[in-house]
């Protein structure tokens, strides 16, 4: 089920920008894990934001439901949230920092750093979309280095504790603000917070524990899905050294079907019939979207557009099932023979 962005956030749909950032600041300063809130509530508030306070990105999910910006890297963790000001577009922040150097660092750098969250658009078939499938997909992203483990440290290299923070992962600074001198404290840059510098830096990754290269995603489409839809894939987004990898998000879009389209669970098609057949009555052969051969007895129309209900031949979803509708349309012939045509009066005196 998609998430209300704006129920999270607890804002009607018509709130104004500094509406957002009011009510995220708010509850941020209430849920962030460094002052003893809850993380999973926290990360929901931060998508929330991350996508309200984005025009663009709002504007999609109003029109389509919990949307991403497709074809590339996107995501929560990039840098320089200005706390204050909500700076840029309210997206590309690190919100692990957000308290830590406004308060000074409460858990003492055992906060875990994360990748950047990622999206990618992916086409599928009306079919997939139908009944499911699996697919590899060929992604470019920043990962974790498979020489070095991610570690940065040449194979079986000694580390030393870093010089430049003693080994805390961590160093203090003193700002001076109109309210007095404030002691914060950052992340180590030299060491990354590890608190261990390698010897020997890896050569593949440079020391960095990560790299940008190519990766094959095995990505399973599931039954029913909708295009628009999203599908997470936790862990498969961008690495960083150090910390815990970012999630995948893959936007699926459907291509249309010559027969079929979907409305819910149910399956419709067209099935244009002859004057004689809509009038007596017929067997008509309707191949259904799993290529299977389905006979249905069509009785006499009553009316030039009729419907069939096939229960259970539509889309199935969690143990549910849709159905399939025929929209049956009789269709006049553009000529007629003689014969037919003093059959058509004959039946014109009668009434019919």
């Amino acid at each position: 089920m998609a998430k209300n962005y704006y129920e999270t956030l607890g804002i009607d749909k018509k709130a104004s920008p500094d509406d957002i950032k009011k009510a995220f600041r708010k509850l941020a300063q209430k849920h962030h894990p460094d002052k003893g809130g809850d993380e999973s509530v926290f990360k929901e508030i931060t998508e929330a934001y991350s996508t309200l306070s984005d025009e663009k990105k709002r504007r999609e999910y109003d029109n389509y439901g919990q949307t991403f910006p497709g074809g590339g890297a996107s995501g929560f963790n990039g840098g320089g949230f200005d706390f204050n000001g909500f700076g840029g577009q309210g997206v590309e922040f690190d919100i692990s920092d957000l308290f830590g150097d406004l308060f000074g660092g409460a858990r003492g750098g055992s906060r875990i750093k994360r990748g950047r969250d990622i999206s990618i658009d992916v086409e599928v078939s009306f079919k997939e979309s139908v009944l499911g499938s699996k697919r590899s997909v060929l992604i470019t992203k920043v990962s974790k280095c498979d020489v070095c483990q991610g570690s940065g440290a040449k194979p079986n290299t000694e580390m030393h504790t870093c010089k430049t923070c003693n080994g805390a992962g961590r160093i203090h600074e003193t700002r001076n603000t109109p309210f007095g001198a404030i002691s914060t404290q950052r992340g180590c840059p030299e060491c990354e917070g590890s608190g261990k510098i390698p010897r020997e830096k890896c050569e593949t990754c440079q020391g960095r524990g990560v790299l940008r290269k190519e990766e094959e995603i095995n990505l399973t489409v599931p039954e029913g899905i909708d295009g628009g839809e999203m599908i997470r894939m936790p862990g498969l987004g961008e690495a960083v050294k150090g910390g815990t990898s970012g999630d995948l998000y893959v936007k699926i879009h459907v291509k249309p079907h010559a027969t079929f389209r979907k409305e819910g669970l149910n399956l419709i098609m067209q099935m244009p019939l002859k004057l004689t057949d809509a009038l007596l009555g017929t067997t008509i052969t309707v191949n259904t979207i799993d290529d299977k051969s389905l006979e249905v007895k069509v009785p006499s129309m009553t009316s030039a557009e009729e419907t069939l209900r096939i229960r259970g031949k539509g889309v199935k979803v969690d143990g549910a099932a849709g159905d399939l509708l025929i929209h049956i349309t009789a269709t006049l012939p553009k000529k007629l023979s003689g014969k037919a045509k003093k059959a058509i009066e004959d039946l014109k005196a009668e009434g019919l």
